[in-house]
């Protein structure tokens, strides 16, 4: 690219970036939620600008128990990084994310542009939003159509997270806010406080309509509200004409309603009221032709050609007094019941128990937040996992590992094939970091890493869930450990040819994330291949083509599907060249994944 068309790409860069300003300018002027973007940007975000985040395999923390089953992935580094590779890796691909973000509650838990934010910070909340939305805008790509995200937050940001959600995600894909109840309301941490927080709360936003919302299974072979048994006392009841059918009218002295033991051969009796006035037939015929006869207290009305119970009528009760506000009817036992049936969660739920206990979870003392793996098991549940033993689920803000624990604990109890990505930074706590200091230590000192939420917390909590801990037994996993690394670039909007060299040399392991073909076989100055079971990818480097055949005549003769990636200054450059060989899948590379990043900047 020479000197005039840099230049050229930039000022287009420039226009496309004014163009976005006016367009937030006038979302600003409609209903909706507006913060302070430009006062105090993110630096993560910023310096994605000149960085190309990618992906380094930390090999000696792998762990390979059962090669049989599905790899799971545990990246450590900062989740907007993380989010960007994934969106060359991951996009569409993922049916669930379950993230517990920081609360904003100024208690030194948010850390922003290298320092945490206190209660004090006149622009927090703006800095907040500027944090969630960069993080949310990408993880939205990852979900696929089908997909949901739940996220935890309490009441300090519940209603800006809530719009920001709305914006991201449409407000017609918010489907539920649920209250959890965290801790017990005598159970006071601070004294010092006017109010008690009881509970936090979980958004639940899905990504399309075709997300199928989850219900609750319900036995329905109980017969205990069939109690009722309606004794007719007249041989020649009068009859009226409504609705075009012939109805039996009973006085309250011409019928009995006997309460019995249940069995399937009664009644039971259902209160017209709520939505069953408009919810089925018999309650929208009620409120049709039978509420006007509401002065005839206590009357039994028969319907013929109604219900499903297999009776050929129905019975209508009218209020059986002044005071009574709505009518009844009788139903038999319905002739196609099911076994089971389907009800709504409710959006409140009590685990003030397990956030009680949850200290105890995964055999590591993290006190910051972590949720326990029953809270996040019906997380799962609601968001479909149940009936989905391929379901591919995210934590980017995985704190200890929670998600990762109760996944796996899923799969062992179901034999499911489930797979996590879970990411997290290295964060060291504040008390921590201050004491380290003091001793000489800063960030990138291996005594210092070594401290971080990532390699002390999250990391050994995986090796004691394979192990077994605290009379739990140990469950067999794979997981591939990865570290967020970088490639010093221009500028996003015109990275150099050198660059783009670079780049390819350095993706082979985002790559192999792609195509879950983990294990490297082979790697020299013109290719490097990976395979994992039946799986193969590799990577041709050079723009030189003259050892490119060499490679594709050694791809085409394993019996498997090769994924060959091949170094390009465009797009499809080479994707028809190699149609003769039915095993080999050609893709181009850097400029997808440059692609990728770019999109990621202008969101």
């Amino acid at each position: 690219m020479n000197e005039y068309e840099a230049k050229n790409k930039e000022l287009l860069e420039e226009v496309e970036k004014l163009k976005r300003k006016i367009q937030k300018i006038k979302e600003a002027k409609k209903y909706g939620l507006v913060w302070e973007e430009e006062k105090e940007p993110e630096k993560v975000v910023l310096d994605c600008q000149y960085k190309l985040p990618i992906l380094k395999e930390v090999k000696n923390k792998e762990i390979i128990s059962n090669k049989n089953k599905p790899v799971n992935v545990l990246i450590e580094g900062d989740n907007y990084h993380t989010l960007s590779v994934l969106n060359y890796t991951h996009k569409g691909m993922v049916d669930l994310i379950y993230i517990d973000p920081p609360y904003n509650t100024g208690n030194k838990e948010f850390f922003y542009n290298d320092k945490y934010i206190d209660g004090e910070d006149t622009y927090r909340h703006s800095k907040w939003l500027n944090f969630m939305n960069a993080r949310l805008c990408a993880a939205k790509q990852l979900l696929k159509n089908s997909g949901v995200i739940f996220i935890s937050i309490n009441e300090e940001e519940l209603c800006q997270l809530k719009m920001l959600c709305d914006r991201i995600f449409e407000p017609s894909n918010y489907l539920a806010t649920f209250t959890i109840k965290v801790r017990h309301e005598d159970r006071i941490l601070k004294g010092d406080k006017d109010f008690h927080e009881v509970v936090e709360y979980l958004l639940l936003y899905r990504r399309s309509s075709k997300h199928k919302t989850t219900k609750r299974i319900r036995d329905n072979t109980s017969n205990e509200e069939y109690v009722y048994e309606i004794e007719e006392l007249v041989k020649k009841p009068a009859f009226i004409e409504m609705g075009g059918k012939k109805i039996q009218v009973l006085k309250p002295s011409e019928y009995r309603i006997i309460k019995k033991e249940p069995n399937a051969k009664l009644l039971k009796k259902i209160n017209i009221r709520g939505s069953i006035k408009e919810g089925n037939s018999s309650g929208r015929f009620f409120m049709a032709h039978l509420e006007k006869r509401r002065k005839d207290i206590g009357y039994l009305y028969k319907v013929p050609n109604m219900g499903n119970d297999g009776r050929g009528f129905r019975y209508f009760l009218a209020p059986t007094s002044e005071k009574k506000a709505n009518g009844d009817y009788f139903q038999g036992v319905p002739v196609d019941r099911d076994d089971t049936k389907e009800v709504p969660y409710p959006n409140y739920f009590d685990f003030e128990g397990d956030f009680n206990n949850v200290g105890y979870e995964g055999g590591v003392n993290f006190r910051n937040g972590k949720k326990p793996g029953n809270f996040i098991l019906k997380v799962f549940e609601m968001g479909g996992l149940i009936n989905n033993k391929n379901a591919v689920v995210l934590d980017f803000f995985a704190g200890s590992g929670s998600t990762a624990e109760a996944l796996l604990r899923l799969n062992n109890d179901d034999k499911g094939n489930r797979k996590f990505l879970i990411c997290t930074n290295n964060e060291v706590d504040y008390k921590t970091d201050a004491e380290l200091r003091k001793k000489g230590f800063v960030p990138g000192d291996k005594k210092y890493e070594a401290e971080g939420i990532a390699q002390k917390i999250c990391y050994p909590r995986m090796k004691n869930i394979l192990k077994g801990f605290n009379g739990n037994k140990g469950i067999e996993f794979n997981l591939r450990y990865f570290k967020t690394a970088f490639i010093d670039i221009d500028h996003i909007s015109h990275i150099s040819d050198e660059q783009k060299i670079k780049l390819t040399y350095q993706a082979g392991e985002m790559i192999a994330l792609r195509e879950s073909a983990f294990g490297e076989i082979e790697k020299n100055d013109w290719w490097q291949i990976f395979s994992d079971g039946g799986k193969y990818t590799a990577i041709y480097f050079k723009e030189d083509k003259s050892r490119l055949d060499a490679l594709v005549k050694k791809l085409s003769k394993i019996n498997h599907e090769v994924a060959l990636y091949i170094f390009s200054w465009g797009k499809n450059e080479y994707r028809n060249e190699f149609t003769g060989y039915d095993n080999i899948r050609v893709e181009d590379i850097p400029e997808p994944i440059i692609d990728v990043y770019k999109e990621i900047n202008r969101s």
